[in-house]
């Protein structure tokens, strides 16, 4: 590999190693002295010297994507502002993050980066972001809540921690295995999980 010559340089290639390892082998198996090896980077260190901990390196990789997502969010929340039909709020939780995984190509490695945090304890320890609780998410989840003024509380907030999983862990599934057209395939999740979303939501509770 060609070292990178400036720090920003650096910071991009310690983050791409170390999202593309933490995808492929957890964020608790590879140290920081693996990630900086992997990278090309004579120095050891170099990943603490520009994250401090692997809290703010774990952090850093979200907030690297998660601000593009909450952008294509905020499109979408716009072009679907007053209107009170449930497929629409869901293609706001939906599409902003598989447009962002399309926009990355087959060289995909963020949507099993967030499965990991949001399933593993010890990630929750780390005071990280939590997944699916952005305030402009909540303001989708109000809207969609709107669509269905029958639904009790409780099952609302179970189908909302449905969703959530559902959205995450069936991208992680897709990302495995990119074709070369990998927009296609992500337009098809997308509509796929937008079908299942709308059933989930709708169905009948004993509550």
């Amino acid at each position: 590999m060609t070292r990178s010559k400036t720090p920003e340089g650096t910071r991009g290639r310690i983050l791409d190693t170390a999202e593309r390892m933490f995808a492929e082998h957890g964020v608790f198996s590879v140290s920081n002295r693996q990630i900086s090896d992997e990278a090309g980077l004579g120095n050891n260190t170099a990943v603490s010297y520009h994250f401090g901990s692997k809290a703010e390196l774990v952090r850093a990789i979200y907030l690297r994507h998660s601000e593009p997502v909450e952008l294509l969010r905020e499109k979408a929340v716009d072009e679907h502002a007053g209107s009170t039909d449930l497929r629409d709020w869901l293609a706001c939780l939906v599409r902003p993050f598989t447009d962002h995984l399309a926009s990355l190509g087959t060289s995909s490695w963020y949507a099993r980066f967030v499965a990991q945090l949001m399933t593993e304890p010890k990630l929750r320890e780390l005071d990280l972001v939590d997944v699916g609780q952005t305030p402009l998410q909540r303001t989708v989840y109000d809207a969609l809540h709107r669509c269905l003024p029958d639904q009790a509380p409780a099952v609302r907030d179970e189908r909302d921690e449905m969703a959530r999983t559902l959205i995450v862990h069936m991208c992680a599934r897709r990302e495995r295995d990119l074709p070369a057209d990998s927009t296609a395939l992500w337009n098809a999740t997308a509509t796929g999980l937008v079908d299942a979303l709308a059933g989930l939501y709708r169905a009948p509770s004993e509550v």
